[in-house]
């Protein structure tokens, strides 16, 4: 997405929920607590609840559609608390934090909105307590085993030693965490590690039952594995989003679009 996008939405003084461990989680909330449904909103690697769903205008067009939005930094990321230990960054800790922060707002189910890691972490939230979730968008899912292609060690050295990295696709992701500020890359490298302790792909013999809208880019090379996850989903569907890569698919207008008109749907 476009670092130079003006923030849309005025970004509100974070509400800390403690995890399990006792890790700050950031959360955030947009519109009255009305009787309205809320969109639970989750970014991927190495962005941010601002970055991802403020300043592409998600928020803005989710509140005009009449929705509460909560948003959440995952741990490691935004202003929330950022473990060093890849023990840390497993799956279940981080559906956990989820749950955690839903039982702090007092809400027993939500819409769902999830893009990359934040679709990843909502598939299986969707999966393994599938009260909290009445229907989601996943976007950019899967990314291959998570953040496989990241080399940890070229990864780890940079942010130790500042030695240049030398795979494209890990310099990708380095580029990609110094883009957001606040970022703590050893953070990221300790999730990118940690997520690789036993959690594999979205399990397509075990997809969420719920309704469920896949989104991804054109020129995303994950493009058909997530077309087959929408066809593996009982009520999976799917939109192709035009000239968008894994990047810069959160700004796309047609997903903004996409996803109001879902979670409107009767």
């Amino acid at each position: 997405m476009d670092a130079a996008f003006p923030a849309l939405t005025e970004m509100p003084a974070p509400q800390f929920v403690m995890s399990a461990e006792g890790h700050r989680l950031a959360t955030y909330s947009w519109g009255e607590d009305d009787g309205a449904s809320t969109v639970l909103c989750v970014h991927g690697f190495a962005s941010s609840c601002r970055d991802n769903w403020v300043d592409t205008g998600w928020v803005r067009d989710l509140t005009r559609a009449g929705f509460r939005v909560l948003g959440v930094d995952q741990r490691g990321h935004g202003l929330s608390d950022k473990p060093h230990e890849p023990e840390a960054y497993g799956m279940e800790a981080l559906t956990a934090d989820l749950v955690a922060v839903l039982d702090t707002y007092l809400l027993a189910t939500v819409l769902y909105a999830g893009y990359s890691l934040g679709a990843r972490v909502g598939w299986q939230l969707a999966v393994n307590a599938p009260e909290h979730v009445e229907r989601a968008v996943l976007g950019g899912i899967p990314d291959g085993r998570p953040l496989a292609r990241l080399q940890i060690e070229q990864a780890r050295a940079y942010a130790d030693h500042g030695t240049p990295v030398e795979d494209k696709v890990t310099r990708n992701y380095v580029t990609l965490a110094e883009r957001v500020p606040g970022n703590d890359l050893r953070a990221l490298v300790a999730l990118a590690e940690g997520m690789r302790l036993g959690d594999a792909d979205p399990d397509p013999d075990r997809p969420p039952q719920q309704t469920i809208l896949f989104a991804t880019g054109s020129e995303d090379a994950i493009l058909e594995r997530s077309r087959a996850l929408a066809a593996a989903t009982p009520r999976g569907d799917f939109v192709e989003l035009p000239d968008r890569h894994h990047f810069n698919a959160p700004g796309s207008r047609d997903f903004r679009r996409a996803a109001v008109d879902f979670f409107t749907r009767d």
